[in-house]
């Protein structure tokens, strides 16, 4: 059971993150779309901070023996989650960047063809 003193320490340090979180969202070092699963997790667990027995009828519903092995696999379940997201993340930009490379090569190349062409244009001029 948590003692009163470690429910408080509990949520004013959910709220600390969470307000770190809204700053860089506010400041854009963070976009919204990869905040609201730490947001959505950090609710959460000011819920459970603030009403333990909530986790003990939880993981009851859930089958689960104890509450911190229902902490520990939502826990688990969430670190997948956050891994797949960054993994779909990562493959979009990959095909981004090469895509913008082949581009950026595509335009280097007739930078290239107009240079040339434009010495042969002064050439043919001065002669």
């Amino acid at each position: 059971m948590m003692t009163v003193r470690l429910q408080v320490v509990i949520a004013a340090a959910i709220l600390v993150v969470l307000a770190v979180l809204v700053n860089m969202i506010r400041r854009k070092s963070l976009e919204l779309k990869y905040a609201l699963p730490w947001m959505l997790v950090m609710a959460a667990l000011f819920v459970f901070a603030c009403a333990p027995q909530l986790l003990n009828v939880v993981s009851e519903f859930l089958g689960i023996y104890a509450p911190v092995n229902m902490i520990f696999f939502l826990g688990f379940c969430f670190s997948l989650l956050i891994i797949f997201s960054l993994t779909v993340a990562l493959s979009r930009l990959s095909n981004s960047v090469r895509t913008l490379d082949q581009i950026v090569a595509l335009n280097e190349k007739k930078l290239e063809e107009l240079e040339q062409e434009l010495e042969k244009t002064k050439q043919k001029t001065e002669e």
